[in-house]
């Protein structure tokens, strides 16, 4: 089945081909519908562009000398919330908006930026805070399950829906709590667990 074409008026042309990546199914869609590589590489292009940590460094107002309490961690992947959805010919979740948050040490805080950019349109997400050590009361990793559809079939014409998990990361302090995606960093459990020991450390 063919997008409607009320959904790609006034989008770009990279817009418009993520948004067929996710809608588009049938035998045509399939020749001409981008690879889920193809994809991976235009989420990549568009973060890379966008230069992060010195915006994030920007925001925040500091150098980066003083921000060396551990090492900048950066935190990103796929997200679900209010996003497409959809498991890849190789089994993968992808989606269509992507959380990459830059996480900066000092002696006494914990500064944060976040950034969540959208691959079907220009709505982006951006969001700096600033937190205590001695306010947080946990960094956290979880998992969650969304929906997606499976799109196979030798012509790329069966829908089928599933379920697949992401990971998460928390940063927890009273009545709040930070959240964003960390599937694409296969090795977030370390970066949490140096920062679960700074933590410690500064709550002794």
């Amino acid at each position: 089945m063919s997008v409607d074409s009320a959904l790609l008026k006034g989008k770009t042309p990279e817009q418009k081909q993520a948004i067929k990546y996710f809608l588009d199914t049938g035998c045509i869609a399939a020749l001409t519908r981008m690879k889920d590589d193809a994809y991976d590489q235009a989420v990549q292009s568009k973060l890379n562009a966008l230069n992060l940590k010195q915006r994030a460094l920007g925001k925040i107002g500091l150098d980066e000398d003083q921000l060396k309490a551990i090492a900048p961690v950066f935190l990103h992947g796929y997200t679900a919330e209010g996003a497409h959805v959809r498991v890849g010919a190789d089994d993968r979740l992808r989606t269509s908006k992507y959380d990459a948050t830059w996480l900066f040490f000092s002696d006494t805080q914990v500064y944060m930026y976040s950034y969540t950019l959208d691959m079907t349109s220009d709505a982006k997400k951006e969001k700096t805070e600033e937190y205590f050590y001695k306010d947080i009361t946990n960094f956290s990793t979880s998992s969650e399950t969304t929906d997606a559809n499976k799109i196979s079939g030798c012509q790329g014409d069966k829908v089928t829906k599933t379920q697949r998990e992401y990971s998460r990361f928390s940063l927890v302090v009273p009545g709040d709590k930070f959240t964003c995606s960390t599937s694409g960093v296969p090795d977030a459990d370390r970066s949490v667990s140096a920062m679960k020991q700074k933590l410690r450390e500064k709550k002794q």
